[in-house]
């Protein structure tokens, strides 16, 4: 059974939120416009939408890295108005410290917070036990894999105990294979903690086999398309629920509500009519991170530059 609170205060809310930009030509670009989300305590929450639709801009103003230019951005009932201790961030890229070892980028975060090294290190060392780089303590990140960057990646995030986890495309640059072992990895740490979370992914299937819910934005501005509960059993197993009826039947409601809007943003793009006849059908789960098309469109060349918000 998925266990999450409904009736609680959520532990994420976002309302009525609409974010422009400035371009570089003077312009102004609305990458959010009216959207309401919500995320309940213990919720794991998947993104999906076509590329360019405000989803990595969601993360940022829940984060308090920006501040929306209309509506509300709450956690726990109250306003964003900064950087949240609360909220950890697992970005797509890595965000270790290339000069640090491996213990020491994981001990950072705490050691950030006040808490005493000797503290730290032990926390750092429990965390990396717990994902599997027990004995890597003393290499660099260079000296790692992509698949043993994404656990170090995990155990910096997570040893700070947040209450909300956001996670931008965090396993896109991982092969297959060892994304399935990561993901799997990720619902295991979940479980222990159960922190809300925010996943954003262009893998319709990643986002099926990890959430409790599925939200769709609309090609941008971003707002909600549609919401789908993912009533599959937990506890999971990635490599296997893939296989499911049920897991096939929500994807094939799932990409019947966001093919439209991927073939309008691969239509701007491209600079074709959205309106014209296409052959496209329902792709099956085991080509979904091609056949979907979420990574085919290109982001556009007038992309605003972050610091440059409009309010």
């Amino acid at each position: 059974m998925n266990a999450t609170t409904t009736d609680a205060v959520p532990a994420i809310e976002l309302r009525g939120v609409t974010q422009r930009f400035r371009t570089p030509s003077g312009g102004v670009h609305t990458a959010l416009h009216d959207l309401d989300m919500t995320v309940a305590p213990g919720e794991f929450c998947a993104v999906v939408g076509p590329t360019g639709c405000g989803k990595s801009t969601t993360l940022s103003l829940i984060s308090g890295l920006k501040a929306a230019s209309a509506g509300r951005t709450l956690l726990h009932g109250e306003p964003v108005t900064s950087l949240d201790r609360r909220v950890g961030f697992m970005f797509q890229t890595d965000a270790a410290f290339p000069w640090r070892t491996v213990l020491d980028n994981v001990a950072a975060g705490p050691r950030f917070r006040g808490v005493s090294r000797r503290d730290a290190v032990a926390g750092a060392r429990d965390w990396l036990r717990r994902v599997g780089l027990s004995g890597f303590e003393d290499r660099l990140p260079h000296q790692l894999s992509g698949g043993m960057r994404k656990r170090v990646a995990l155990a910096q995030t997570l040893i700070n105990e947040p209450e909300i986890l956001l996670m931008d495309e965090p396993f896109s640059a991982l092969d297959v294979q060892t994304r399935q072992i990561v993901q799997d990895e990720l619902l295991g740490l979940w479980e222990l903690t159960r922190p809300a979370v925010v996943f954003v992914t262009h893998d319709l299937e990643e986002a099926i086999a990890l959430a409790d819910k599925v939200v769709v934005l609309t090609v941008g501005p971003g707002t909600v398309k549609d919401t789908f509960t993912i009533d599959l059993p937990r506890p999971r197993r990635v490599q296997e629920i893939r296989f499911d009826a049920r897991f096939v039947a929500l994807y094939e409601r799932i990409w019947t509500s966001l093919r439209d809007e991927v073939r309008l943003a691969y239509a701007r793009s491209a600079g074709a009519d959205p309106g014209a006849p296409t052959k496209d059908a329902t792709p099956s789960p085991a080509t979904a991170t091609t056949a979907t098309g979420f990574s085919a469109p290109s982001e556009p060349a007038t992309t605003p530059s972050d610091d440059a918000e409009v309010h």
